[in-house]
């Protein structure tokens, strides 16, 4: 055989060799000429060809170094002298001392052989064997994703095996009397292991355990496991296993072509409810159905109040099951709802909620260009049902379990247009007609059946001052003006649905503040506000609106605490600055009269590359309309802070200043490294209104990333001197 032509084969030979050591993702098509580069190359014998010093091998992304190869065409035989490295185009890497390969190049030997997989899982072997082209079985084995730097440096944590077949088709590891570990120092073992490799997405098997250690539910341990269920779905079962509690938790995803589907759910038998069934179920999900509606659905069930705080599956203080249909369009949305309540406070009774709702809302606008402006046309149904079956104000003697249901049927048309005036004034006007007809039942107090008709009107004027400075920076200052008119008087209507009133930026230019129909103000209003915005030169931002309301006359449907009781309402104050470093603060308030807050909230928020902090205020006054017997006010803080390339802590606090008490502390601390990330937790929830007992929380977890489903992170790799 002539020389050139023994090259071309062993270019072949070589291409196919580094296909066939490397996993299954490097197998594509071959579509680039290989390239032998070497300080020598000849031919012994007709039939042996020998390339050495510095040789290199190069195809489709495959890189091959070698000190020496020999290729026998008689024997079939590739001989590699070593150190051999071979290197993919994803960036695995196969080493070895040497290495024998037959023709075909689907079984051999390596020799000293050592892989690493996507960058993270590292192999050392005292020899390795290729079978069938699919099998690579390493003999005396030791496996870590731990950067080891030196010849006798020992990794935090490692495998050892006397055997590990490695299946690239199915991408898995499978190990032979698998020891564990941590510092050389054996802590667990096991007969019989397998484990995915770095490369594979979704594998069955056990995923990262968790412990954890409560005051109500003892010390525990969770071992999730996951179940692939095709491409498209899967399940995880967690066990629960405590002193205390045998719980047996589910999640179940699915993803589907127009939609996804998600199911949380728990079954418990404990010791704090002897004999009894516990268990909760949140399915949420989102689809897109045809002509642009979508369906959005979140079903919530729990046993019983507890449950939720005592397994801290959810902070909540009332479920609501709700399913909706939707279609938003550029001028028309029609939205339907189903929603079903379930409160968790002790101080609450379901039979005494609307417990069940319904609401259907079309709108539509059009744009008429005889009259000009914009018209727009609505409707809305709304019925609300309470579980009780006897009469509020009725015969009973125990009004706690009185119901009411009603149900609303309501239209609305209004017009509204803007115009420019002369000194950049802007002046708009809106003409408003609502049509609302009511059915209540079982309150002796309302009258069964109600119509009423209601005009409505408000003229607005606008002056907008725009400035730009020198540096870039642009400022807004827009002070308005609005008159209000709504005519017709109160039809005696339970209120239902406007129980709570928010007075806000978003509502000062309204002609109804209520949040439904079945309250309307009355009568005539003037409202006058200040804008000013501001965005800076480097980016940050900040805006202040200043806003108040007066009434022609006093409307008893406002509480004390809604911002708008009597005739002139408290002073609405709202800001809120952003910065580019990560700076953002909120707040908005009421401020009556006497210079107190009937409202606050704030939250100011820093983040950045090290760290995340956020810290916000809450004050609600009392207000016996709003059923809050006692002012609540309340301060919580929640952070987290990178001490360094391995460690982060957060802190999570919330303090009740009107009670003068700890509501609940949380601290927690995270190592992590390439190989390793160790989570640990507590939390202390003191004794409230939602959380009936006060409990502790410790949490564990420990994590050996670097395998299929738990893939290191190169951020945090450490780097050898």
């Amino acid at each position: 055989m002539r020389p050139a032509a023994l090259a071309r084969l062993l270019l072949t030979a070589l291409a196919l060799a580094a296909l066939a050591t490397l996993p299954a993702r490097a197998q594509d098509d071959a579509t680039e000429p290989a390239l032998l580069v070497a300080d020598r190359v000849f031919v012994e014998d007709r039939e042996r060809l020998v390339a050495t010093g510095n040789v290199e091998a190069l195809h489709d992304g495959a890189r091959l170094t070698a000190t020496r190869i020999v290729y026998d065409q008689q024997a079939g035989r590739l001989d590699i002298e070593g150190p051999l490295r071979l290197t993919d185009a994803q960036g695995n890497i196969l080493t070895a001392e040497a290495a024998e390969l037959d023709e075909g190049f689907r079984n051999g030997l390596l020799r000293g052989a050592r892989m690493v997989l996507d960058e993270q899982l590292q192999l050392a072997a005292v020899e390795a064997r290729r079978a069938e082209g699919r099998y690579t079985q390493l003999s005396r084995v030791a496996v870590t994703s731990c950067q080891v730097c030196g010849p006798g440096e020992v990794p935090l944590w490692q495998i050892r095996a006397s055997r590990v077949v490695h299946d690239q088709e199915a991408q898995q590891l499978y190990f032979d009397n698998a020891q564990l570990r941590v510092l050389d120092i054996p802590v667990f073992w096991l007969p019989r292991l397998r484990l995915p490799d770095p490369t594979l997405d979704r594998a069955p098997g056990f995923l990262i355990p968790s412990v954890r250690s409560s005051t109500l539910l003892g010390f525990g341990i969770k071992t999730p496991y996951f179940v692939p269920l095709g491409d498209h779905q899967d399940v995880t079962l967690t066990p629960y296993i405590s002193p205390v509690t045998k719980t047996l938790e589910a999640r179940y995803r699915r993803a589907f072509a127009y939609g996804d589907l998600v199911v949380d759910s728990a079954l418990t038998r404990d010791t704090l409810l002897p004999g009894e069934a516990r268990g909760y179920l949140f399915a949420e999900g989102r689809f897109g159905l045809r002509d642009g509606y979508t369906l959005d659905f979140d079903l919530e069930y729990v046993s019983d109040e507890a449950y939720l705080n005592d397994y801290d599956y959810a902070d909540k203080e009332r479920l609501d099951s709700n399913v909706t249909v939707t279609r938003v369009r550029r001028d028309s949305l029609i939205q339907s709802a189903i929603t079903r309540y379930q409160s968790l406070r002790a101080s609450e009774q379901d039979e005494t909620l609307p417990s069940l709702v319904a609401h259907s809302r079309y709108e539509r606008r059009f744009f008429p260009q005889r009259l000009g402006g914009e018209l727009r046309v609505g409707a809305q149904v709304h019925a609300h049902y309470r579980t009780s079956d006897l009469d509020i104000d009725g015969p009973d003697e125990d009004s706690i379990v009185d119901g009411r249901d009603v149900a609303r049927l309501g239209l609305e048309a209004s017009w509204r247009d803007r115009w420019t005036l002369p000194l950049g004034l802007r002046a708009g006007a809106s003409l408003h007609l609502w049509a609302d007809r009511y059915a209540i039942r079982q309150d002796a107090a309302s009258e069964s059946d109600v119509s009423q008709l209601t005009p409505g009107a408000a003229l607005e004027l606008r002056w907008p001052f725009a400035r730009r400075g020198a540096g870039g920076g642009r400022s807004l200052l827009e002070p308005v003006l609005q008159y209000g008119w709504v005519g017709g008087d109160r039809s005696r209507v339970a209120a239902d649905e406007s129980t709570r009133v928010e007075f806000d930026e978003a509502n000062l230019l309204s002609l109804s503040r209520f949040p439904a129909g079945d309250r309307r103000e009355r009568g005539e209003s003037l409202a006058a506000g200040l804008r000013w915005l501001h965005e800076g030169a480097g980016g940050w931002t900040a805006g202040l609106t200043l806003g108040r309301v007066w009434h022609d006359r006093d409307d008893p449907a406002f509480s004390r605490s809604s911002g708008l009781y009597g005739e002139t309402s408290d002073w609405l104050l709202a800001g809120g600055f952003t910065h580019p470093l990560g700076l953002s603060i909120s707040a908005r308030g009421l401020l009556d009269g006497a210079g107190d807050f009937d409202k606050a909230e704030g939250r100011a928020a820093w983040s950045n590359a090290r760290m995340d902090l956020g810290a916000s205020y809450v004050l609600l006054v009392q207000d016996a309309a709003e059923e809050r017997d006692e002012t609540q006010s309340e301060w919580g803080f929640d952070g987290s802070y990178r001490v360094n390339r391995h460690w982060t802590s957060s802190a999570e606090w919330r303090y009740d200043l009107a009670d003068q008490r700890l509501d609940r502390a949380g601290l927690g601390l995270q190592y992590r490294t390439e190989c390793i990330q160790v989570d640990f937790t507590v939390l202390r929830k003191f004794a409230s209104s939602t959380n009936l007992e006060p409990s502790t929380d410790f949490g564990l977890t420990v994590a050996l990333t670097g395998f299929g489903t738990s893939e290191s992170d190169k951020e945090y790799r450490r780097t050898c001197n």
